[in-house]
């Protein structure tokens, strides 16, 4: 048994209360801000010892000096007459502890005097109540990182079941840029999750959306681990490698031919699937793109109607001169010609109740849909998704949104969620957890401003996720801006490096002011952790992910620069057959234009068959060489004479 390193002490200005107490310590104690320790009562109750855990919230340190004057007397008025003091003056190190737990807990009672010891591994299990969810048999716990204290290595469990659900569910992390270490602590986790997460509780994946940098495009690849970060894996139980599955998608850049993504180096493609949508995926959303402020009632009632009465249907009007069926914008295009003009000819300023004005405005804006999501949006209607229905268990989806307008990363986010949520309400999805992860929260789900459609359904997974197995893994800069319920149905929250000026907003109140002051000057690789078995927040510090950072990522493999249209397809397309070459390309492609030869790669893509060569070349119409008709020759005309001003 360790020896004691401190006692309870209680005066009557500072008084031990049953959520707090005070305890006097040597010296050279290892203890600090964060440390864990255990309270053995001296007097039984209901013939049981009492035990209380409590962590170091604050610290202090003082003498018996009245006045700072008294000491420099007693040293002449100069501190290098330190030696030649009379007498050494005793100093004392008291601590300040909140209550993490009591045993027994019933009947609750102030804290008594007795004898204070380090908090060993066993002790740290108990007081976090981790042995609740730690038994075998039952174990739900998830490692999220190592408690070290004096001579203690303790390793932190999250409850699954607080963690995933159904209990309470959400992850919410909070820390300065660059410093705080948010993508990696959640890079970390996700690989603990697929290690420890219980099988008999049934599969799980993650869908992360990289919306800044490079920093998830190559969760793929291995990254350096340095000896301390592999003793903290082999603490931690979780080996030091990268995702064994991950897939990327991404769209296109504007003008269709790369992939708009970090990833676009050739030696990365095969690994990265095009995110193109149609007419009828965007339509549904179009609340998303579309301004509210000038889409009135009138607008929304036309564009319902689209949906419902034109888009995928054979329709016909008196007004028409053809029979419409819409399956891309190019055909509702056409389908909105076909009844302004019909209303110009009967001079009509309304159809079927809707006005001429409206049906101009809806199409303008509903046009100009492909010109603003450029390279997500198809006019051809063409569709590469995510594996909807077909989900494999521990893998990780990440899509790449880095590089593309607010528009179009609202759109995506919107789109994505909505059809997660809808495959897990009919339980199709292929997996029966799903984590999402999105950074930039102070962006998408702020607190103050206009109710974004993006924000509504944030906050519709955060208080209605969990029932569903729908976990929002969420971070941010700035965690007092964020919509307060989105934060508050977050059941455990992670706190890097802190900006001062954020820790002293009100949300920060319920922390000492030593626990602010360790927040704001945390090194990386540490996180302080609230969960819902904790009672107070403790510190941990977690391995560096074993991935391929963003950095090293993009220095090793860089973005490729712009190519040809030959180059484009190549690249595109060897992955699927390392035998095609850029002459064949060039030779299939050389009768037809950019459009149908991005159609043909976007065909190909999309049903990767096992003959590529048969299957491009087949989606070309067959071009007819124009042949010389026999007709009589036109006789030769002489030529004027190079001296003669007036020839003809």
């Amino acid at each position: 048994m360790s020896e004691a390193l401190g006692r309870v002490v209680a005066t009557e200005r500072k008084p031990n209360t049953p959520h707090e107490f005070h305890f006097w310590t040597a010296i050279d104690s290892p203890v600090g801000i964060g440390t864990i320790v255990r309270v053995d009562g001296a007097q039984p109750m209901d013939g049981q010892i009492p035990h209380i855990y409590g962590i170091i919230v604050e610290g202090f340190s003082y003498t018996d000096l009245q006045s700072p004057m008294h000491d420099v007397l007693g040293h002449d008025g100069l501190p290098t007459t330190l030696g030649y003091a009379s007498t050494e003056r005793a100093e004392i190190r008291l601590y300040t502890a909140a209550v993490l737990r009591q045993i027994p807990e019933e009947p609750l009672q102030p804290v008594p005097m007795g004898q204070v010891f380090l908090a060993e591994e066993a002790d740290v299990q108990v007081a976090l109540r981790m042995d609740n969810y730690l038994r075998e048999g039952a174990n739900t716990g998830i490692p999220v990182g190592v408690y070290r204290a004096g001579g203690t290595d303790a390793v932190i469990y999250l409850d699954a079941d607080f963690l995933l659900g159904p209990e309470a569910a959400h992850l919410n992390i909070t820390g300065v840029s660059g410093l705080a270490t948010k993508t990696s602590a959640v890079e970390w986790l996700l690989a603990s999750l697929f290690k420890h997460f219980p099988e008999e509780k049934g599969s799980i994946a993650a869908v992360c959306f990289n919306v800044k940098g490079p920093d998830l495009c190559y969760l793929d690849k291995p990254g350096k681990v340095e000896k301390a970060d592999e003793a903290l894996y082999e603490k931690l139980g979780v080996e030091p490698k990268p995702f064994e599955s991950v897939r990327y998608f991404a769209p296109y850049t504007a003008k269709g031919l790369a992939l708009n993504t970090f990833r676009n180096n050739e030696a990365l493609l095969d690994n990265v699937t095009p995110l193109t949508w149609g007419l009828r995926e965007v339509l549904q959303f179009a609340e998303v793109l579309l301004n509210r402020d000038d889409i009135d009632a009138k607008a929304d009632a036309l564009i319902d109607f689209i949906v419902q009465n034109v888009v995928d249907k054979e329709f016909t009007d008196p007004l028409l001169t053809k029979k419409h069926r819409v399956q891309s914008f190019a055909d509702l295009d056409a389908w909105f010609r076909d009844v302004l003009q019909g209303m110009e000819k009967k001079d009509g300023e309304s159809w079927r109740t809707h006005h001429v004005a409206t049906i101009r405005k809806v199409r303008n804006r509903l046009s100009n849909i492909s010109t603003r999501c450029a390279g997500l949006v198809t006019d051809s209607g063409a569709v590469s998704d995510l594996p909807f229905g077909s989900f494999e268990d521990r893998t990780v989806y990440v899509v790449d949104v880095a590089n593309l307008e607010e528009d179009a990363q609202d759109l995506i986010f919107a789109r994505i969620v909505s059809k997660l949520r809808e495959h897990l309400e009919r339980r199709d999805l292929g997996v029966k957890h799903l984590v999402v992860f999105v950074d930039e929260l102070n962006k998408y789900a702020p607190g103050d401003g206009a109710d974004t459609y993006v924000r509504k359904m944030l906050l519709d997974i955060a208080e209605r996720g969990r029932y569903l197995g729908l976990v929002l893994f969420s971070a941010q800069q700035f965690r007092s801006q964020v919509h307060r319920r989105v934060v508050g149905n977050s059941g455990t929250a992670l706190f890097g490096r802190m900006d001062p000026d954020e820790l002293s907003t009100p949300g920060y109140a319920v922390l000492s002011p030593a626990t602010r002051t360790k927040l704001a000057t945390l090194e990386k690789g540490q996180l302080m952790i609230r969960h819902p078995h904790f009672t107070q927040p403790i510190f941990v510090r977690f391995p560096r992910p074993s991935v391929m950072q963003g950095r090293e990522g993009s220095e090793r493999y860089p973005q490729a620069s712009d190519v040809s249209l030959d180059a484009a397809i190549l690249r595109a397309l060897r992955p699927l057959d390392p035998t095609i070459t850029l002459p064949w390309v060039q030779e299939i492609t050389a009768l037809y234009t950019e459009d149908e030869v991005i159609r043909a790669r976007n065909a190909t893509l999309l049903a990767r068959p096992d003959n590529v060569k048969s299957y491009f070349a087949s989606q070309f119409r067959k071009a007819v060489p124009t042949q010389a008709t026999s007709r009589p020759l036109a006789g030769s005309i002489k030529s004027a004479p190079e001296n003669d001003p007036y020839g003809f």
